[in-house]
């Protein structure tokens, strides 16, 4: 029993932290900048804490059922940690592009962070790394379409019609997610999986696997759990930050990066451990699907937020971002289309990360 709890000490640290924050938030609030921005990055760092322990029992739960499952419910599981952040962001006086800003960094981080990453170290270690092409292909075509309709379009729609372009983007993202969930675990289900020789599968699995000894039921009590704690630490958080950046002249992104950052904090590790451990079709699922996931489940339900609220969120990516995105769709489609990848591959990707946290740095 004490064991199990100290495994979850990042979860009882979270807890404390929302405690803490709300019980000192107004004095938190006169006390100057610096101690503003210090808590609010305190508890930015209870919040990745607390989300790796969703990860990992997310983790728990994909060994249980195995691919291409899992990976789904890993994603899914950092989605649902970025939605709650965001939805709570939004309630306070937050830039109107936070949604916009928060899915295109994200999109940049988990294609060009971690799939970039990934591949150039799991290049350099492993030479060329085997995955199943169709996944790759498949995950690249639903990002452009679903981006391209709820991101791009957007910008020649009529202020008049937001309300029903809004509704219109809601019913084609659940569309789009409906076909995609039927072909993951159903009859196309192969699409997204790789079967490794038996020699790889053996020194294939990653040092650190997750135990599984765990029953479901807790895992996903823990994870209901975790979701409804990073809830608290972002509604406090938000309000420390965005008073203690106020007239800092940070890039305006900065609090989009940060929220897609503490969504993708646990999937870093994930991918990094698979791809060293020469499974690189978990990394094309967890980067991609994680990519395609943040696109397809976070604007139908901010978009239901808007219309709901009656205000629209400013959804149309502006030039530069549109040209980053077009960049890396274009790069991820070349790379990923031969069934292997390697260090040269993993390298355009992570320039392409580098170039995005350099435009993001210079208010781009």
């Amino acid at each position: 029993m004490l064991s199990s709890l100290l495994k979850e000490r990042f979860l009882f640290v979270g807890l404390a932290a929302a405690l803490l924050a709300y019980a000192t938030e107004h004095s938190l609030l006169e006390m100057g900048r610096l101690p503003v921005l210090v808590a609010a990055f305190a508890l930015v760092s209870a919040i990745i804490l607390v989300s790796t322990r969703i990860a990992h029992h997310a983790e728990i739960l994909a060994s249980k059922v195995g691919d291409p499952y899992g990976t789904m419910i890993l994603t899914l599981a950092a989605v649902l940690v970025e939605v709650v952040v965001l939805a709570i962001m939004m309630q306070g006086e937050t830039s109107p592009t936070l949604v916009r800003d928060t899915i295109y960094a994200a999109v940049m981080l988990d294609i060009n962070g971690i799939l970039g990453l990934a591949a150039l170290l799991g290049g350099i270690r492993h030479g060329e790394q085997p995955y199943n092409d169709d996944s790759g292909k498949t995950y690249g075509v639903m990002i452009l379409t679903a981006m391209g309709i709820s991101m791009v379009v957007p910008e020649f729609v009529p202020r008049e019609s937001w309300h029903l372009y809004s509704a219109f983007t809601i019913g084609a993202m659940i569309a789009l997610y409906a076909l995609f969930l039927r072909m993951q675990v159903g009859a196309h289900s192969y699409f997204f999986s790789y079967a490794y020789p038996r020699a790889e599968r053996k020194e294939g699995l990653p040092s650190k696997a997750p135990d599984d000894s765990e029953a479901a039921s807790v895992s996903i009590v823990i994870i209901v759990f975790g979701v409804v704690l990073i809830g608290a630490l972002a509604e406090v958080m938000s309000v420390l930050l965005a008073t203690g950046l106020k007239g800092t002249g940070a890039p305006p992104a900065l609090m989009a990066v940060i929220v897609a950052g503490i969504s993708a904090a646990p999937e870093i590790l994930t991918a990094l451990r698979a791809a060293l451990a020469n499974r690189m079709q978990s990394v094309v699922n967890i980067a991609m699907g994680a990519s395609l996931s943040t696109v397809i489940l976070t604007v139908p339900v901010m978009e239901a937020i808007a219309l709901y609220t009656g205000q629209p969120f400013i959804m149309a990516m502006t030039p530069v971002q549109t040209v980053m995105v077009m960049i890396t769709l274009i790069a991820a489609a070349i790379n990923l289309n031969d069934g292997e990848t390697n260090a040269i591959e993993g390298m355009t990707h992570f320039i392409l990360f580098a170039t995005f946290v350099m435009l993001t740095m210079i208010g781009l």
